[in-house]
């Protein structure tokens, strides 16, 4: 019969399975065979490479019983093909068992998959059989064998020898239901992992999307750097900042919101190319696109321009999908995104023209902003400018229509303090953001190399925050210095890493491609 833990109705029965549970390892302890004592085991092969390598590692077993139970399970005894057995290793959890006398068969999981172990009394012994017949779901053992196929066809490993490495105290969730609390399988991450497998295939991928990220800009002469993650000023960005205290030094800092001002410091000290993937952090909303800590890529490249930007930001997309998913026609839900075509370009005034119907270039005075913000039902504060109201005109009838990937460019100076001006027309900066399924991806911009209008630009945020804008910023003199000894034209990017790994693992929300969110306590 199948061992598998029935419906777990009460915490009552969950603390008497564990109850038994602790007399075996009691039990275990007492006997001289600790499974926490044992050190290593060494596994030779994996389950995806059993499977997948029959031919190499197998053979044909004619005899051979069936998982179900049909026929003797001493059966397997005759091998039909003559061939030296090829011995391997596995180790992994126990997430099935059928005992059956004096065979049993079982389903173990490791990293990549799961596989049918077969272990019979004869091959193992005596002891080792009986110790096997204790073990729980859930367990971690290792074996030892070789590979053939059940009457059935599933490939199997026969173990020659099998040991305990790790007592399982809880019960897994039954397999029946499963574990599908989603805020049980965030806070528990470790067991979603164990009994939804599938899960880890999100986190393989991430991994893979980093892996081609890195490639991609390393092919380019871009040079990976680390900066510091406590901050004497939060800058870099318009937000929130985390606060701590430093009691060696008795100062207040800052976990970083941005990796920006930091990797300009470096372009003034001469490497041309660089760029950083870390968390960062801001003491903000909590929502399906929005953790407190994320993962941020930022690079910079000297004598280049907002322009170079999107064309490297355009393949770095198209080239991540390719080597991840072997195309870039990317399916996000019911909608097909299409990374293969030339991304479109629109200026933000220009997308609120044609969603709004409104044009900001006509607009002359704060004055008249605020009159059609009135008119459009818009709300604004106090502090905002004309830049500021064109941006809550786009973030309200612009931003959920952009569906394909869309690069808009050309944002006010006023929620850009860090953005060159367009020479051409200096209310606006050469920056873009690229949004994808109504979400922005990507922040870029030729950055601001003028040291005097940067400090303007400081100062006015520093206003801001003294008027109550938590989400403004302080002066930083430090990186003000830095501009003074001269930094080439230089474009820089921001690209959401959580974001873009919704995107192509086709995830609705960004705890789903976290490993471990961010959760309220339960003692609270």
């Amino acid at each position: 019969m199948d061992e598998i833990i029935n419906e777990i109705q009460s915490e009552e029965e969950v603390n008497e399975l564990v109850r038994v549970r602790m007399d075996k390892l009691a039990a275990l302890k007492e006997s001289g065979n600790n499974p926490y004592e044992i050190t290593k085991f060494d596994v030779t092969h994996y389950s995806d490479y059993i499977l997948s390598h029959f031919d190499e590692l197998g053979t044909e077993d004619h005899n051979a019983p069936a998982a179900d139970g049909a026929g003797e399970a001493d059966a397997a005894d005759e091998q039909a093909e003559e061939k030296e057995p090829i011995v391997v290793s596995i180790a992994g959890r126990i997430m099935l068992k059928r005992i059956m006398g004096k065979a049993s068969f079982a389903h173990i999981l490791d990293k990549n998959g799961q596989i049918q172990i077969y272990v019979k009394r004869d091959d193992v012994g005596v002891e080792a059989y009986q110790a096997f017949k204790s073990f729980d779901i859930g367990d971690i053992i290792g074996l030892t064998g070789t590979v053939f196929k059940t009457k059935t066809g599933e490939i199997t490993v026969r173990a020659d020898s099998i040991i305990l490495l790790s007592k399982s105290l809880r019960p897994l969730p039954e397999k029946k239901h499963g574990l599908r609390d989603m805020d049980l399988r965030y806070r528990q991450r470790y067991l979603d992992l164990i009994v939804n497998p599938e899960v880890k295939d999100v986190f393989y991928k991430r991994s893979q999307i980093i892996k081609a990220i890195r490639k991609y800009l390393e092919d380019r002469e871009f040079m990976e750097v680390e900066t510091p993650v406590l901050h004497n000023i939060a800058g870099g960005a318009n937000a929130r900042p985390f606060i701590t205290h430093h009691n060696t030094l008795d100062i207040d800092m800052y976990l970083r919101i941005a990796l920006e001002l930091h990797l300009k410091r470096l372009i003034v000290g001469g490497f041309d190319r660089v760029y950083e993937i870390g968390r960062v952090f801001r003491n903000e909303g909590m929502d399906t696109r929005h953790n407190p800590e994320f993962t941020l890529l930022e690079l910079y490249q000297a004598y280049t321009d907002y322009e170079g930007m999107m064309n490297l930001t355009e393949g770095l997309f198209r080239t991540v999908c390719k080597e991840v998913l072997g195309t870039a026609v990317v399916q996000y839900g019911d909608t097909t995104i299409d990374f293969e075509s030339p991304f479109k370009r629109i200026s933000m005034n220009d997308a609120v023209v044609e969603y709004a119907g409104v044009d900001f270039s006509k607009v002359e005075t704060l004055e008249e902003a605020r009159a059609l913000a009135k008119e459009h039902h818009i709300e604004y504060e106090e502090r905002h400018g004309k830049g500021d109201i064109l941006n809550l005109f786009f973030e309200t009838y612009v931003e959920d229509e952009l569906i394909q990937p869309t690069f808009v460019l050309h944002h006010p100076v006023d929620i850009s303090p860090l953005a060159k001006r367009c020479p051409k027309n200096p209310d606006y900066t050469e920056r873009f953001e690229l949004f994808i399924m109504g979400r922005e991806h990507a922040n870029a911009f030729s950055e601001l190399n003028d040291p005097i209008d940067q400090r303007q630009r400081f100062e006015h945020q520093a206003a801001l925050k003294a008027a109550g804008d938590d989400e403004a910023t302080d002066v930083d003199n430090d990186f003000l210095n830095a501009l003074e000894y001269g930094m080439p034209p230089t474009g820089g990017l921001g690209i959401g890493i959580d974001r873009m790994v919704m995107m192509l693992t086709n995830a609705q929300t960004i705890r789903d491609v976290l490993l471990f969110p961010t959760m309220k306590s339960l003692d609270k």
